[in-house]
């Protein structure tokens, strides 16, 4: 394998990416070396939101989320035969 080095403004965002990705830098180097630092920041980024959001309004857990699936593709569709898919039925929710 062919030695690397990295710029300081590289070094410095590799560092801040592994800090907010809560990794070492180390073990962040490897997913920017096939990803890319743009991808990798922008996945960190939507990844914290994601979970700021989930913090904020709930989660739902995984027998209520497989309970709610079965009810809706078992349930008599008021729009016809649709097996749930059609796009009317209300979103999942927290209980």
């Amino acid at each position: 394998m062919l030695p690397m080095s990295l710029t300081p403004a590289q070094q410095r965002r590799l560092e801040k990416l592994a800090t907010d990705a809560g990794r070492t830098p180390h073990a962040m180097l490897r997913f920017v070396l096939r990803d890319g630092f743009d991808f990798c920041e922008w996945e960190v980024r939507e990844g914290t939101a994601a979970e700021r959001d989930a913090n904020r309004r709930g989660y739902i857990p995984h027998q209520e989320v497989k309970r709610q699936v079965k009810a809706v593709l078992a349930g008599p569709c008021p729009e016809g035969p649709c097996g749930g898919l059609s796009g009317h039925h209300a979103p999942l929710k927290p209980t």
